[in-house]
Protein backbone atom coordinates (compact mmCIF):
# COMPACT_ATOMS: atom_id res chain seq x y z
CA UNK A 1 0.00 0.00 0.00
CA UNK A 2 1.07 3.71 -0.54
CA UNK A 3 2.42 5.58 2.39
CA UNK A 4 0.67 8.33 1.85
CA UNK A 5 2.41 12.40 2.99
CA UNK A 6 1.71 14.11 6.24
CA UNK A 7 0.15 17.63 6.16
CA UNK A 8 3.52 18.74 7.39
CA UNK A 9 5.68 16.74 4.49
CA UNK A 10 3.43 18.73 1.92
CA UNK A 11 3.94 21.98 3.75
CA UNK A 12 7.57 21.61 3.52
CA UNK A 13 7.53 20.23 -0.46
CA UNK A 14 5.66 23.77 -0.91
CA UNK A 15 8.12 25.87 0.62
CA UNK A 16 10.89 24.70 -1.36
CA UNK A 17 9.41 25.86 -4.55
CA UNK A 18 8.42 29.23 -2.86
CA UNK A 19 10.64 32.56 -3.64
CA UNK A 20 12.85 33.92 -0.64
CA UNK A 21 10.19 36.53 -0.48
CA UNK A 22 7.87 34.60 -0.13
CA UNK A 23 8.95 32.36 2.28
CA UNK A 24 9.54 35.51 4.26
CA UNK A 25 5.73 36.18 3.81
CA UNK A 26 4.58 32.89 5.28
CA UNK A 27 7.02 33.47 8.42
CA UNK A 28 4.99 36.24 8.67
CA UNK A 29 1.86 34.75 9.16
CA UNK A 30 3.19 32.15 10.70
CA UNK A 31 3.96 34.69 13.67
CA UNK A 32 0.76 36.10 13.16
CA UNK A 33 -0.93 32.75 13.75
CA UNK A 34 1.63 32.16 17.12
CA UNK A 35 0.25 35.75 18.27
CA UNK A 36 -3.17 35.37 18.38
CA UNK A 37 -2.74 31.62 19.99
CA UNK A 38 -0.14 33.31 23.05
CA UNK A 39 -3.32 36.02 23.22
CA UNK A 40 -6.00 33.54 23.49
CA UNK A 41 -3.91 30.94 25.98
CA UNK A 42 -2.78 33.93 28.03
CA UNK A 43 -4.82 34.52 30.96
CA UNK A 44 -7.12 37.70 31.09
CA UNK A 45 -5.51 40.45 32.54
CA UNK A 46 -8.86 42.49 33.13
CA UNK A 47 -10.59 42.17 36.63
CA UNK A 48 -13.92 43.48 34.83
CA UNK A 49 -16.50 40.82 33.30
CA UNK A 50 -17.61 43.07 30.94
CA UNK A 51 -14.50 44.22 29.79
CA UNK A 52 -13.16 40.40 28.83
CA UNK A 53 -16.48 40.05 27.15
CA UNK A 54 -15.87 42.45 25.20
CA UNK A 55 -12.31 41.64 24.35
CA UNK A 56 -13.07 38.09 23.61
CA UNK A 57 -16.05 38.84 20.67
CA UNK A 58 -15.64 38.07 17.98
CA UNK A 59 -15.90 40.81 15.68
CA UNK A 60 -12.34 42.30 18.17
CA UNK A 61 -10.96 38.87 17.44
CA UNK A 62 -11.61 40.11 13.69
CA UNK A 63 -10.38 43.38 13.98
CA UNK A 64 -7.24 42.08 15.53
CA UNK A 65 -6.68 39.40 12.77
CA UNK A 66 -7.28 42.53 10.22
CA UNK A 67 -5.19 44.64 11.31
CA UNK A 68 -2.13 41.83 11.39
CA UNK A 69 -2.58 40.94 7.84
CA UNK A 70 -2.56 44.71 6.92
CA UNK A 71 0.56 44.76 9.16
CA UNK A 72 2.02 42.21 7.12
CA UNK A 73 0.75 43.27 3.79
CA UNK A 74 2.15 47.05 4.47
CA UNK A 75 5.56 45.24 5.13
CA UNK A 76 5.66 43.73 2.53
CA UNK A 77 4.86 46.77 -0.04
CA UNK A 78 7.66 48.26 1.98
CA UNK A 79 10.13 45.12 0.41
CA UNK A 80 8.89 45.35 -2.21
CA UNK A 81 9.65 48.79 -2.87
CA UNK A 82 12.76 49.05 -1.61
CA UNK A 83 13.48 45.72 -4.31
CA UNK A 84 12.74 47.56 -7.08
CA UNK A 85 14.27 50.94 -6.25
CA UNK A 86 16.10 52.11 -9.38
CA UNK A 87 20.33 51.19 -8.81
CA UNK A 88 22.68 53.99 -9.53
Amino acid sequence: MAKRITERQRLAFKLESLTDTEVKEVIDYISIMESMRRASVAPAAFDDDLISLLAEAQESRRARQAFEWESVRRRAERRAAAGAAPRV
